[in-house]
């Protein structure tokens, strides 16, 4: 018998992406974009991160094992570091405002955010994405949960590369400073 909590990661995650959407169209003009091609890929690596976590029951029985005993602390601790994690990521898309897009681009008269949660980390949007869906996978228990974390950083490490490489072009020595001073995903350690 399903509980009504056994929603609240979905309407979590539906939450934030509905307001990601409604937010999406007060974006400055896109003056640089990366290929097509790696964008959808991506996108269809995050349609399999989604599946592993977001399936009531998984068909693969390996990924299906439990690598956190059931219970209710388990599910509510994942619940909690899910909600900090998306938390997490809105301040920095808030913080972002203009420069935003899904894609990796660079935007006519982009600036560089140094602000807020890019303070802490020079990529706050993926560190919440990522402590978001570490907690879906706590939640979970399952193997599976750890899968879709490790498919979600192989997909962000690229897009992570491209970005900083687009905006040290962009940004030249304030962005070498900034890259400098605060770290790419953990405070003070990487």
């Amino acid at each position: 018998m399903r509980h009504s909590y056994d929603y609240l990661l979905a309407v979590m995650w539906l939450a934030y992406f509905v307001y990601s959407w409604a937010v999406s169209t007060n974006v400055k003009a896109t003056r640089r974009r990366e290929g097509a091609r790696s964008h959808i890929v991506r996108l269809l690596l995050l349609a399999c991160m989604a599946a592993l976590l977001g399936l009531p029951r998984f068909p693969v029985a390996v990924l299906s094992r439990r690598f956190l005993p059931a219970g209710a602390w388990t599910f509510w601790s994942g619940a909690a570091l899910t909600a900090c994690g998306l938390l997490f990521s809105l301040w920095a898309r808030h913080r972002l405002g203009q420069n935003w897009s899904v894609a990796v681009t660079v935007k006519e008269n982009h600036e560089l955010i140094t602000s807020g949660p890019y303070a802490l980390v020079r990529h706050p949007l993926y560190v919440g994405l990522l402590l978001a869906l570490l907690g879906c996978a706590v939640a979970v228990g399952e193997w599976r949960g750890l899968l879709a974390v490790a498919l979600a950083l192989s997909v962000f490490w690229p897009k992570l590369r491209l970005e900083e490489k687009w905006m040290r072009e962009q940004f030249g020595e304030s962005y070498e400073n900034y890259s400098r001073q605060v770290r790419a995903l953990l405070p003070y350690i990487y």
